[in-house]
């Protein structure tokens, strides 16, 4: 998992990255009977958006980024909410094994990944997870939604068009929300000796987005490196509103969930 998302894209991952609902959330809390005795790995948590509200169902929660900055603003919300059960390490999937060592085996009900996933060596994160998680905990991958400029909408490719323009590139990267990413993930997870393999769509909805949204929610994903140099913002900017013309954009959101048992 690449430390690339750091500084100001951490500013704009904590406030235009959507959250995980109530409902997504208790849905893992009953697949994996977590509670109140239970212990969870967010791996590659981010600014908190899986951590913060699953801690309020569990004993502890570990999250875990490479980037301090998103760290430090997860720590400050969830200080906000007067949650003290999360503990914030800064580290990668590549240290999975070690926190193995660290809390011992099978001491884990769930380990869960967000849109980190496609960041990381899915194959060696399912084979440190086994012996880490508890018989009849398990590993979920969530995705909350395809990412906006991959969508089929006539906004949607005349964003991703305007990316390619801008960066000279072609985007064909799904973050791991596409099909073909998830059996691969799938038959990872089997090859691994996971059981109960599920990928499951929890909820679907459109969402009407207005254009500092989507600008920000770009920023939020664009390596710190590569984003547009601050006297150039504006002209980046027009780019977008101008694809997204007077209609503006609406997102369709699919909350799905890959979880495997550890038998």
């Amino acid at each position: 998992m690449s430390a690339a998302f750091g500084g100001e894209v951490a500013g704009y991952y904590s406030r235009y990255r959507r959250g995980y609902d109530a409902s997504a959330i208790g849905w893992l809390c009953d697949r994996f009977g977590l509670d109140q005795q239970a212990t969870v790995i967010d791996l590659g948590c981010g600014t908190g958006q899986l951590a913060i509200p699953i801690a309020a169902y569990v004993r502890a929660v570990l999250g875990i980024d490479p980037e301090p900055e998103m760290l430090a603003r997860a720590a400050m919300q969830a200080a906000g909410n007067g949650q003290a059960n999360i503990a914030w390490v800064l580290g990668s999937d590549a240290e999975l094994a070690a926190v193995g060592a660290l809390l011992g085996d099978r001491s884990v009900a769930t380990i869960v990944v967000g849109n980190a996933i496609h960041l990381m060596d899915h194959v060696s994160l399912f084979n440190s997870a086994r012996s880490l998680v508890r018989p009849g905990g398990g590993v979920a991958l969530l995705a909350n939604g395809t990412p906006l400029w991959q969508q089929d909408t006539a906004s949607s490719k005349a964003v991703r068009a305007a990316l390619e323009q801008w960066f000279d590139t072609k985007l064909t990267s799904m973050c791991g929300t596409d099909p073909a990413s998830r059996e691969l993930y799938a038959d990872a997870l089997r090859a691994a000796g996971y059981t109960d393999v599920q990928d499951t769509v929890l909820r679907e909805y459109d969402d009407q987005l207005d254009p500092e949204w989507v600008i920000g929610h770009l920023y939020s994903a664009i390596p710190q490196n590569q984003l547009p140099a601050p006297e150039r913002r504006g002209e980046f900017e027009q780019r977008i509103r101008s694809a997204l013309g007077p209609a503006g954009f609406t997102e369709h959101v699919r909350i799905s969930v890959l979880t495997a048992r550890v038998p």
